[in-house]
């Protein structure tokens, strides 16, 4: 086994970037393996099948990502344990997070009736797209297991700044994936079944690929020394930090699922509009996700070598590339927003209501930025009561000002509500910083 890779203490700016733009590129690879899922059952000639699988992954992602917590919570373990020289403990992180993977994987298999009658419940759609997503989602979940045990792996490369073999493996995944998608669907005729074994095959292959880049770990004996990776302490500590991701996950996910919502009190186009302009949110998310995990990383490691200093620097060096990205990104969207919208609707009514609130997308990552940057600092230094207080405000404070907001100025009033809850965010989080950076001195 190689020895563990010592951390430096220079937060360089090539180093932040060195961590940030293999996840940026990693990121890429997601909306095109959606494109060519969407493609190729599109070739049917059918519109059924490009609605079964569309909802039947939105259905299925959903309950993956209740899960989702395992990705930041391990990271900001992991990179505190990785910081402090813990390697033992490294190790027994990732054997925890595998085990919590598994055994959320195959209760969501063993409950899948239920958890598939409440996602129709949910999105209801047509017989005979329910027919086929039913179809879809019954050959999904049997990659359960390797696809929320991925969230771990991923966290736990990402804590050791080890984010081109995160590039490796989404590489290989999405890859494989379209490459299947491509034999299954247009090759053999397998129609929106094909498309499900390809994610099911190409996720798999994930799981074993991500663990031969974890080898390392497995050379260490504490990956399955069992008193310490039951230890009572470490599994409750690892219990509330992620109860309290998932509960500010869920706040943060129903003001988004309610900003839709009320969009439609105002109609088809102005829905249709608004979802075409959140893909602009998604995008500012997935470019500043490089940015943010490294913050994650080197801030966790900071306050692991209980390093004040670094941890600052880490903070502050990360965030000003987070800034550099919104910048570019704002730009963009005043530049070729409108020629985006065309591109992603054809309805001209779309095209033009969706250009009315155009400014706030343009607006929306110059205002986010400090939320989604004081996200990333506060996961790496797992502080994550306060993340979830902080949201609580956050989500107050939209409600409040869709109350008052919607009644005045309509759809104006939700974007602004919506923009708002970020900067309460960003304010909040700020405000508990200086709580963050001290307790470096009592670890």
């Amino acid at each position: 086994m190689t020895k563990p890779r010592v951390t430096s203490s220079n937060v360089s700016h090539r180093r932040v970037l060195a961590v940030a733009l293999p996840i940026v590129l990693s990121n890429a690879t997601v909306p095109i393996l959606g494109a060519v899922d969407t493609g190729v059952v599109g070739q049917l000639g059918e519109a059924a099948p490009i609605g079964a699988v569309g909802i039947g992954a939105i259905i299925i992602t959903a309950f993956y990502w209740m899960f989702g917590f395992l990705r930041m919570g391990t990271t900001g373990l992991t990179s505190q344990a990785f910081g402090a020289g813990r390697h033992g403990e490294v190790a027994a992180l990732l054997t925890r997070a595998l085990m919590i993977g598994g055994a959320a994987g195959v209760a969501i298999i063993a409950l899948q009736l239920p958890l598939f009658h409440l996602g129709f419940m949910a999105s209801p759609a047509s017989a005979e797209v329910e027919t086929l997503a039913r179809d879809y989602m019954g050959i999904r979940v049997w990659s359960a297991p390797a696809a929320i045990a991925l969230y771990g792996i991923t966290g736990w490369l990402i804590a050791q700044e080890r984010t081109r073999a995160v590039l490796v493996l989404q590489l290989w995944m999405n890859g494989l994936n379209i490459l299947l998608d491509l034999w299954f669907v247009l090759d053999l005729g397998w129609g929106v079944s094909g498309v499900a074994f390809a994610t099911v095959l190409a996720e798999w292959s994930g799981l074993a690929l991500g663990l031969w880049l974890c080898r390392a770990a497995f050379g260490v004996p504490a990956w399955r020394d069992w008193p310490r990776v039951f230890d009572r302490d470490r599994l409750r500590e690892m219990a509330a930090l992620n109860m309290d991701i998932f509960l500010r996950s869920l706040m943060l996910e129903a003001i988004f699922v309610s900003f839709l919502m009320f969009g439609a009190r105002w109609g088809d186009v102005t829905l249709a509009a608004n979802q075409v302009l959140v893909q602009f949110l998604h995008i500012t998310a997935h470019a500043l996700d490089g940015f943010a995990f490294a913050a994650e990383a080197l801030v966790g490691q900071a306050l692991g070598a209980r390093d004040r200093t670094r941890l600052r620097q880490s903070a502050i060096v990360a965030s000003l590339w987070g800034l550099v990205c919104v910048v570019i990104l704002a730009i963009f969207f005043a530049v070729f927003g409108g020629w985006i919208i065309d591109l992603m609707a054809k309805a001209p009514e779309v095209q033009a209501e969706a250009r009315v609130y155009l400014i706030y997308m343009v607006a929306a990552p110059l205002i986010g930025i400090a939320a989604w940057m004081f996200d990333g600092i506060f996961i790496g230094a797992t502080r994550s009561r306060d993340m979830r207080n902080m949201m609580a405000v956050s989500f107050a404070v939209y409600a409040v000002c869709v109350v008052i907001l919607m009644p005045m100025i309509g759809n104006h009033g939700l974007w602004l509500a919506l923009l708002i809850s970020f900067v309460a965010r960003g304010a909040t989080l700020a405000w508990k910083y200086p709580a963050l950076e001290a307790s470096t001195e009592g670890r």
